[in-house]
């Protein structure tokens, strides 16, 4: 089918009624179980699309490319989490009545159609249809083309889930073509496309801001920064510093970015080298390369920082390191460099830990804790839609509430102005 039919399908669905609660848990159920029954199409599809990127892109990913067993049930896990939420539609957000006499309600109600524009990461499917179909939106989905045959299979068996339940299979959508014009088509799909949400690197959300004429939600860059304030319990810091950067440095929400207080640097630097390269390379893991700013490599070995590398979401074992002054300057550069994602402070000092979280302007702030726990699932909110770096309407993990808007119900009794 042609992108512009697909539109056509998922704006007929949007105009039928919305699936009442229970059924709409009843095909998250289902689509749970066509999930994990269709395992084994699912692997191999994604078999070949991690033969078909190898070689094109680097290990890590395709690491976030490829599936296995234990990944597909925790996509499968993810969708049935949702069914124990409460339903965000029709909620009564606020009810008053006017001086007029008017009874006047502001009731949740959803997006409609929201489009969704992913690169590869085959989990973001289930994902975004799950979150649709819970909170009454149709989804239609385009994947990156390195994850295309993993995302057909998917959404196929998505639907046979959808039909298994009784609900029309329409309110999930896959974009066939895989070129760049489909893309620019649910951009600009005025009347059609009632959210588009983008995630993916930088170039993609940059597209999507600047080209769109549909309502965007920008999502996903993550230039995570950690920083270590000189009252910082080290051992701890050292822990958070390699979950944040090793763990699956892949993803938005690991650290690109190191931030060291001047008073500790001596100390803790070496420390730090031990950790990530040292240990690293004698449990025969993938060491960190270690970009350092003039004043760390006085202190340990690594590569000197070159001028982007405070502003680069390397999403490799790759991290940028740099000694700071204090507190407040460790705030002005996080400030001036991060893509308002995912920031930390390591710290004893109850003044700085609360001079950070006011000042840092970002969607999530942790005071001894990794970055990574930005994440909707850790969050309790089932999974997740992508993580907004902006302010307007959503920010920070998006569930089921940030996927519906509201209006304005109004019961009167013959009133006139």
């Amino acid at each position: 089918m042609t992108t512009k039919e697909i539109l056509e399908k998922a704006k007929a669905e949007k105009n039928c009624p919305v699936p009442d609660n229970d059924k709409r848990n009843k095909a998250l159920s289902c689509m749970a179980e066509a999930l994990f029954a269709a395992k084994d199409e699912i692997l191999q599809a994604n078999k070949e699309d991690v033969f078909n990127a190898e070689g094109r892109i680097s290990d890590v990913m395709l690491d976030r490319l490829r599936l296995s067993e234990k990944r597909l049930s925790d996509m499968a896990e993810g969708i049935k989490a949702l069914i124990s939420l409460p339903d965000p539609c029709s909620r009564v957000l606020s009810h008053t009545t006017a001086s007029s006499g008017i009874d006047i309600q502001k009731v949740s109600v959803p997006f409609g159609v929201i489009a969704i524009i992913y690169e590869s990461r085959p989990n973001v499917t289930s994902d975004a249809a799950a979150l649709c179909l819970k909170s009454g939106n149709v989804a239609v989905l385009r994947s990156g083309k390195e994850a295309w045959n993993s995302a057909y299979a998917i959404v196929k068996a998505l639907r046979t889930g959808l039909q298994n339940a009784g609900v029309h299979p329409d309110r999930i959508q896959l974009i066939e073509d895989r070129t760049h014009e489909s893309a620019n088509a649910l951009m600009t799909a005025d009347g059609y496309v009632d959210l588009l949400i983008p995630r993916g690197g930088k170039n993609l959300i940059r597209r999507c801001v600047e080209n769109a004429t549909v309502p965007v939600i920008e999502t996903g860059t993550g230039i995570c920064h950690v920083y270590v304030e000189k009252t910082a319990d080290q051992e701890k810091a050292l822990n958070i510093i390699e979950n944040a950067k090793t763990s699956r440095p892949s993803v938005c929400n690991a650290e690109e970015v190191l931030l060291v207080q001047k008073d500790i640097a001596e100390a803790f630097l070496p420390k730090l080298y031990d950790r990530l390269v040292t240990q690293r390379k004698a449990k025969d893991l993938i060491p960190v390369e270690l970009r350092l700013d003039e004043k760390a490599q006085k202190i340990i070995p690594g590569t000197p920082a070159g001028e982007k590398d405070f502003d680069t979401e390397f999403l490799d074992y790759i991290l940028a390191v740099k000694i700071i002054d204090d507190t407040s300057s460790a705030i002005a550069h996080i400030n001036a460099h991060s893509t308002h994602h995912s920031e930390a402070i390591i710290t004893k000092d109850q003044s700085s830990a609360d001079m950070f979280t006011a000042q840092i302007d970002s969607a999530c702030v942790y005071v001894n804790a990794s970055t990574r726990f930005t994440d909707g699932g850790e969050f309790g909110l089932g999974c997740e839609m992508g993580i907004s770096t902006q302010k307007l309407h959503a920010r920070g993990p998006m569930g089921l509430q940030e996927l519906c808007t509201y209006k304005y119900i109004i019961q009167g009794n013959g009133q006139v102005r």
